[in-house]
């Protein structure tokens, strides 16, 4: 089994994932629409996504382990990194380690999952499964052949003077028009040839 050293980053003894976001790194965003399109005021509007700013102090204050740092996501999900150590996650013939949660109750599942979570590599599953504060203990091991980093998760403004908020944070795809009227989170990715593993031994399960 390949080893990964976990992130240096702990508190109060325990490891806190990479991707995790400390209580000093939040912005609130002054929002404003221009030329129809969501932008941050006094700012210019980036070409493609809009994208809710944050500090990068982490380490400083307290883990808030049940939200997600938006830019240190980012760069785990398109670059294949773990998301609690920061380390490649390592593909073997079934493909990069994945931790989901259990839907194995789902007619296909995980087959075209569509997930926020970067991936984790085997040694670290461990802890992303107590860390996790939404779903503790409710994750399994996946590999993952290919993922198509496709959607933004975010939550969609009203255009009007003053932006409200519309709803639920949900992901929209590259190409829907709504895109431009979203303050994006994070990346989602669809997977493909996603297989459940043990996560222990990294073999397919069922087979």
């Amino acid at each position: 089994m390949t080893t990964c050293p976990h992130t240096p980053l702990r508190h109060k003894g325990r490891p806190v994932p990479y991707i995790t976001a400390w209580s000093t790194e939040r912005i609130e965003p002054r929002l404003v629409f221009v030329s129809g399109k969501l932008a941050l005021r006094g700012q210019r509007r980036p070409a493609g996504v809009l994208w809710k700013p944050w500090r990068a102090d982490p380490g400083v204050g307290e883990p808030e382990l049940g939200d997600v740092h938006g830019p240190r996501q980012r760069e785990c999900m398109l670059r294949k990194l773990c998301q609690v150590c920061r380390r490649p996650a390592v593909r073997n013939e079934l493909g990069w380690p994945w931790l989901l949660e259990d839907h194995r109750g789902e007619a296909g599942w995980p087959e075209r999952e569509v997930t926020t979570h970067p991936p984790t590599c085997e040694t670290c599953q461990p802890v992303a499964q107590v860390q996790c504060t939404p779903n503790r203990g409710n994750f399994i091991s996946v590999r993952v052949g290919q993922a198509v980093t496709d959607g933004v998760y975010g939550r969609l403004y009203r255009p009007e003077a003053h932006p409200i908020p519309v709803g639920k944070k949900h992901v929209l795809f590259a190409g829907d028009p709504r895109l431009r009227w979203m303050l994006g989170g994070q990346i989602a990715a669809t997977l493909l040839n996603a297989t459940v593993a043990d996560m222990h031994t990294q073999a397919p399960v069922g087979r």
